[in-house]
């Protein structure tokens, strides 16, 4: 099938996105919501980090803005003019019911709109993901963090083995961060094409209850550099 990929720019709606085309379909643009055009609403990762994503994988992203007040009609909007370009489903990285992208949320606007939804990480075990995540050579950053789950100091770290065996040692927390603990900025992978994203400079800051990655500057570079 043809999708449009559910987007925020961390690991899992990547890692679905790789997977989906894995499975044969072909994935047409990636589609993020978000409040304030300047970044994404949870991972509060840049607008030009997104493009510059998008640039690496050769996918089109599409930036809808919207307030929480019109989210559902503009996400709607959105679905059905990419359903009018061809696009028969949407991908999403969810693997379970989160705020805003419930199950019965999405089957219900993709029924609506007459799309199909793929998930292709659904009910999977958490721990899996992570690991596979990580063996099929995506690099991804900790740009948001619960500070009464994990301390500043994990902020920046990428995700690798050494993190995820930390990670594990904790055993207070899930290993794709699914109650929210941390989200993350996706830099390298299997999808990106030609190009990386190297981030130069950055700063940690609190921000109530929560420890973000203030990434001041990045770089694209060639893969391999």
């Amino acid at each position: 099938m043809k999708l449009v990929a559910a987007w925020s720019g961390g690991k899992d709606s990547c890692f679905a996105c790789y997977k989906a085309i894995q499975e044969g379909h072909e994935i047409s643009n990636l589609l993020i919501m978000m409040s304030d055009p300047n970044e994404s609403n949870f991972h509060l990762i840049r607008a030009d980090m997104l493009d510059a994503q998008s640039q690496a994988m050769g996918i089109p992203i599409v930036k809808q803005t919207t307030i929480p007040n019109t989210y559902e009609q503009e996400f709607k909007k959105a679905l059905l003019k990419m359903k009018a370009e061809g696009v028969e489903g949407i991908v999403t990285g969810d693997v379970f019911d989160v705020a805003l992208h419930e199950a019965g949320w999405l089957d219900r606007i993709c029924k609506e709109v007459g799309l199909t939804p793929v998930r292709p990480l659904w009910h999977r075990d958490t721990q899996q993901i992570l690991e596979e995540f990580i063996n099929e050579g995506f690099k991804a950053t900790l740009v948001r963090i619960k500070t009464d789950v994990l301390g500043m100091d994990w902020l920046g770290r990428e995700i690798n083995t050494k993190f995820f065996d930390d990670l594990l040692k904790l055993g207070t927390v899930d290993p794709c961060g699914e109650n929210g603990e941390f989200h993350t900025v996706v830099t390298d992978g299997p999808l990106f094409k030609k190009n990386r994203i190297e981030i130069l400079e950055s700063e940690k800051v609190k921000l109530n209850g929560s420890g973000r990655l203030v990434i001041k500057r990045f770089e694209v570079k060639p893969k391999g550099s």
